[in-house]
């Protein structure tokens, strides 16, 4: 093969992706600015000279960043975010950037990238969270290294959206002087609270978790509550780190672990519980298994004075799509994952339990998320270094290569900044459901979120 024909034919294929993806966001950049400064050192200024918006700059070190945005849009621009293809200041202000003026870039969208996205989306939603599949997706989420987790999330191990409380200046009060290096803990822990009260858990009840975590909710539920938990996950990791924070609790007769898929509970489950609980899982479950999932929720409550708890990401009602392109969470963190919208599930548990899961409360904890981001992004960078590095090796050899460990630990780096964009903009929300049982009453006041 002749090396200097296929040189120059890479050279004119980045060549016109340059100039098509420059084009793209020169005219569909209306609000704000981008700086890109590339290799040789020339700086091209996108956006209208006078804007008063956002103003967020980029450095390309390798021109292959343009052929990936070219052939697969934000996800190759994550990619070439992993590989080191070009760095930023402020990744954050970039990806909002980008929200603001997303309508009019929608030209980044080739016919290449639309016919693998369609495969891929299409795919994804018939066959992507099968029993099986959902296994592998949970391997390749949740199955990494336990001691990186327990670094940058906080002492319970919520991997969720906390609640932050006046105390701490609200969700903005780390942007105006409330760091308090246990702020995390205390907002996490005042989730589960609020969780507990929501799911009208005394003592003697039991309760049914589904998606375990490291067991951080469960264990609270008995600690406050007297209560028993059965918890249910498909992660072998979480399942065995979260057994042993149950062990140094002295709860083990109390919390009970299973390794299921929620479609495979056993037949004792059945009217057996007083409260459901699911925090940040059924983004796992797929539009076309939401009726199957609220079904098992029918199905594990008792008939009387039983109330079910889900909260998850979700996309605003105008956005929502039962079929979902693939991004980076979907592709890079959590495979074959899909955002419902809060109406999306609402539907599904009226059809799925003939309306006998009443709906009985709605909250958007959208704001609450940025905050939580910040935190796990600062911890992230402050303590995932070190004797943490290596128990990442070794739990998972392939990263022994040091560009690949570089790849991983950046897309840490992508995931906090971009998803906190999100969800300051509104580009993405967080809904906390609660169900209770047709024709029951409320048998006590809820403390609202704030309060």
């Amino acid at each position: 093969m002749n090396l200097g024909f296929v040189t120059n034919t890479k050279a004119r294929l980045i060549g016109f992706a340059r100039s098509y993806v420059l084009d793209i966001l020169g005219s569909g950049i209306k609000t704000g600015q981008l700086e890109i400064i590339e290799l040789e050192g020339d700086s091209i200024t996108l956006g209208p000279p006078e804007s008063n918006g956002i103003k967020a700059s980029i450095c390309v070190l390798d021109n292959t960043f343009y052929w990936r945005i070219l052939m697969s849009n934000d996800l190759g621009f994550s990619e070439s975010y992993m590989l080191g293809e070009f760095e930023t200041e402020d990744l954050r202000l970039v990806a909002r950037l980008y929200i603001e003026n997303a309508p009019q870039l929608n030209g980044l969208s080739t016919l290449v990238h639309k016919i693998f996205s369609g495969y891929s989306s299409v795919s994804s939603y018939l066959f992507g969270r099968s029993a099986v599949r959902a296994r592998l997706n949970a391997i390749a989420g949740y199955d990494g290294s336990n001691a990186m987790f327990q670094a940058f999330l906080s002492e319970e191990m919520m991997y969720s959206c906390a609640l932050w409380g006046d105390e701490q200046g609200g969700p903005h009060g780390d942007l105006h002087g409330n760091t308090d290096e246990r702020a995390l803990e205390t907002a996490q822990m005042r989730k589960i609270h609020h969780v507990l009260k929501l799911a009208r858990i005394k003592k003697g009840d039991r309760v049914l978790e589904v998606g375990s975590g490291w067991c951080g909710l469960a264990i609270e539920a008995v600690r406050k509550y007297g209560c028993t938990v059965d918890t249910v996950t498909l992660s072998v990791e979480q399942k065995r780190l979260g057994e042993e924070r149950i062990r140094a609790a002295g709860l083990t007769s109390s919390v009970h672990v299973h390794l299921l898929d929620f479609r495979e509970l056993p037949e004792s489950f059945k009217g057996a519980f007083d409260a459901f609980i699911s925090i940040e899982m059924i983004e796992h479950v797929g539009p076309l298994h939401y009726e199957t999932y609220f079904e098992r929720v029918d199905w594990a409550l008792k008939p009387h004075h039983a109330a079910a708890v889900i909260s998850s990401s979700t996309l605003p009602e105008a956005r929502y799509s039962a079929i979902q392109t693939p991004d980076f969470s979907r592709h890079y963190m959590w495979p074959n994952g899909s955002l419902p919208s809060a109406t999306s599930l609402i539907t599904a548990a009226c059809s799925a339990s003939d309306g006998r899961l009443t709906l009985d409360t709605v909250e958007n904890h959208g704001q609450h998320y940025p905050r939580t981001l910040r935190e796990w992004d600062r911890r992230f960078k402050e303590r995932v270094s070190g004797e943490v590095m290596r128990e990442i090796v070794r739990q998972q050899p392939g990263l022994s290569d040091a560009k690949k460990l570089d790849a991983f630990m950046r897309k840490w780096l992508y995931l906090f900044p971009t998803a906190e964009a999100g969800f300051s903009k509104g580009y993405l929300t967080c809904h906390m459901l609660t169900f209770v049982r047709d024709m029951d009453l409320a048998s006590r006041q809820i403390e609202g979120v704030g309060k």
